[in-house]
């Protein structure tokens, strides 16, 4: 019998690439611009992985729907003019080219995204960081409505003609978390995105990694059969020590 094809599918800001000094700078740019008082960090950073649409409904609920539509519009346009300046860089997170070549690799195993950015956001993060190459579909908010949404995800699914039973879901918010569930696919949260652990659990995490060397373990023992234990065992092997 042929082996069943795996899919994996990543978020992206706060799961594979640390974008939150972008983000807060072109939010910030933005609302000091249509006279807004600047929001907090933390509040800012709540809303990464919604569709910009989405998010600035979130941060500004009592703002008239033209007003939002035009300052969504200026943060596009901000964030692609200061995205060269060196205090806004956006690394990646540790071991995250490491994980995605391993997987990449992998004979069965393809890989995928789905973001709140939009076509042309991701491109650029993903070529500046040379990872186009690992990922056989790409879905944005431009594709489908934004997180929790299942859609992204299952547009990915029917894209390589993937299971929900083969395929996880790797994210750093509760709205990875959810439209993973939604879909029925394995959901994956990390430690070191911004929502909080505890967050991402309450929302359905089947697991919660705190190094992406423990990806790969984990997606084994997962898909093996193996005891629950097991695998809960695989996504601490790589703990970062505080």
């Amino acid at each position: 019998m042929t082996a069943p094809l795996r899919l994996v599918v990543f978020d992206c800001d706060g799961t594979l690439i640390d974008s939150q000094h972008m983000i807060v700078a072109a939010m910030a740019h933005v609302f000091a611009a249509h006279g807004l008082a600047a929001l907090p960090r933390a509040d800012v950073l709540s809303i990464v992985g919604l569709s910009l649409d989405e998010a600035l409904a979130a941060l500004l609920p009592d703002t008239e729907p033209g007003i939002r539509r035009r300052i969504t519009q200026s943060y596009k346009d901000a964030f692609f003019e200061i995205r060269h300046r060196a205090d806004l860089a956006e690394p990646l997170f540790p071991g995250v080219r490491e994980a995605l070549a391993a997987l990449h690799a992998r004979p069965g195993t393809v890989l995928g995204i789905a973001t709140g950015k939009s076509q042309r956001g991701l491109a650029h993060a993903l070529e500046t960081h040379g990872l186009r190459d690992y990922f056989v579909t790409l879905q944005t908010a431009d594709d489908a409505p934004s997180k929790p949404h299942p859609e992204m995800l299952r547009r990915a699914m029917r894209a390589v003609g993937a299971a929900a039973a083969d395929t996880a879901l790797v994210g750093d918010t509760s709205y990875d978390i959810e439209m993973a569930r939604a879909a029925g696919a394995h959901a994956f949260g990390v430690d070191w995105g911004y929502h909080a652990p505890e967050t991402l659990r309450s929302s359905g995490a089947h697991f919660v990694l705190s190094d992406f060397a423990a990806l790969a373990p984990a997606l084994d023992a997962l898909w093996t059969g193996e005891p629950r234990q097991a695998v809960r065992e695989a996504t601490v092997h790589g703990r970062r020590e505080p």
